[in-house]
């Protein structure tokens, strides 16, 4: 028997009952592909798949929505956060984790969260100073990339609250729920490229902007932004600016104090090489276990199938929930249901963990909804009164299993 046959204690049964889970999406005014939250549910249920789960930045306003469309489809949704943190205590000088650019970022995900509606005054302190911040660099970002479409000749004069007013308008909510990401500053100047250079001159234009060839189809609306951001956007660059720094141990605690469970975005040969706080993912395990966190999740369709069943073994070994999603954080619209990168087909085994994922932190967020204990408790701590890790594993993904089949087949009948 191989590592990823361990899983559960041996091969999967034959027609073990498994739906389809994606527990990392960005909705609406986030920068995603979706039109709405309603429409990223609507697919949802047209996909067959279960569960959703949001990831977004900064506000949550938008999770109402979210949570009406769902339970009349019959999906469970999960609400959850992603927070760019800024670690301090890594080997040596610094250390790449899963921002493949930045020394020392971490990006940190709470998932299950169910004290935002409204928050309690600690987390509601630390989401308003997390999102002034963001918004401070943004409105930096913003004039720095205007000066330089000026110098070029274009239209300078963009200015961050009016990519705000039309994320607003185009989502369908009030301006005060939009927390800009540079994705959207970057399809706003995206726009303003399309809207005044031809085709045929895109490409010197765009070389006058980035001071270098460009290597990408200047037709594609989501290749042109993606570039903007790499060649304008990225450290070192003309419209650059450093992120503001939210202590690792800060998001944590948010995450806890929003009644969550972290959890570590696994970046793997999503980047190459490989970062060296996830080089190998047995340290990986280690290093997350050391701070606390007890679940991860993938976005396959950054990574090779292979790598995938690595990770999800050794992590799953070590007695760390593995989950999966597809972010849908670009314009291009995908499947809902996690695929490996080019399409590969995914071993059975790490379906059943992700399903598996999904299931526990579903039942975590029911029951910490209704006022009873959770996966983990308000300290990060794993529930007590368990044997063993997998008898913990075990109970509340039987949990979450009924949860979810009992709210497909409610909407079913």
């Amino acid at each position: 028997m191989n590592d990823i046959d361990r899983l559960n204690g041996g091969a999967l049964k034959e027609g073990s009952a498994r739906s389809i889970v994606n527990t990392h999406v960005h909705l609406p005014p986030n920068f995603s592909a979706f039109a709405s939250a309603e429409e990223a549910v609507q697919m949802a249920a047209a996909e067959g798949v279960a569960v959703i789960g949001a990831s977004n930045y900064h506000d949550f306003n938008v999770y109402r929505r979210f949570a009406s469309a769902a339970t009349a489809a019959g999906v469970v949704p999960l609400f959850g956060v992603e927070i760019i943190t800024l670690v301090d205590d890594l080997p040596g000088a610094g250390m790449l984790v899963n921002d493949p650019t930045n020394l020392n970022r971490l990006y940190l995900c709470g998932k299950a969260l169910t004290r935002i509606d409204p928050p309690i005054p600690s987390a509601a302190s630390r989401m308003a100073a997390i999102r002034a911040a963001s918004d401070d660099r943004i409105k930096t970002m913003t004039t720095l990339l205007a000066a330089r479409f000026g110098q070029v000749g274009l239209d300078g004069s963009v200015t961050d609250k009016q990519i705000a007013a039309s994320v607003a308008e185009r989502c369908g909510v009030p301006i005060e729920w939009v927390a800009l990401q540079e994705r959207h500053v970057a399809g706003a100047f995206q726009q303003v490229l399309f809207r005044d250079v031809v085709p045929d001159d895109r490409p010197a234009v765009l070389e006058r902007l980035f001071g270098a060839p460009v290597k990408v189809d200047t037709t594609d609306a989501v290749a042109v932004q993606e570039a903007i951001r790499s060649n304008l956007m990225k450290a070192g660059r003309p419209a650059f600016a450093p992120e503001a720094a939210v202590s690792f141990g800060d998001a944590y605690r948010l995450i806890l104090e929003l009644g969550g469970m972290p959890c570590y975005p696994i970046l793997a040969d999503g980047a190459s090489p490989i970062c060296a706080f996830e080089d190998p993912p047995e340290a990986l395990a280690d290093r997350l276990l050391r701070r606390g966190i007890y679940c991860a999740e993938l976005i396959p369709g950054r990574n090779r199938a292979a790598v995938i069943d690595r990770y999800v073994s050794v992590l799953r070994r070590a007695g760390i929930l593995v989950m999966a999603g597809t972010e849908h954080n670009t314009q291009r619209m995908t499947p809902l249901e996690p695929i490996a990168l080019g399409g590969e087909p995914m071993s059975e085994a790490s379906q059943e963990a992700f399903w598996e994922g999904a299931c526990v932190v579903a039942a975590h967020q029911q029951l910490t909804a209704t006022g009873k204990p959770g996966y983990v408790d308000s300290d990060g701590r794993p529930a007590a009164g368990f044997s063993d890790v997998e008898a913990r594993i075990g109970s509340f993904r039987h949990i979450g299993a009924d949860l979810i089949t009992n709210r497909s087949a409610r909407v079913q009948s």
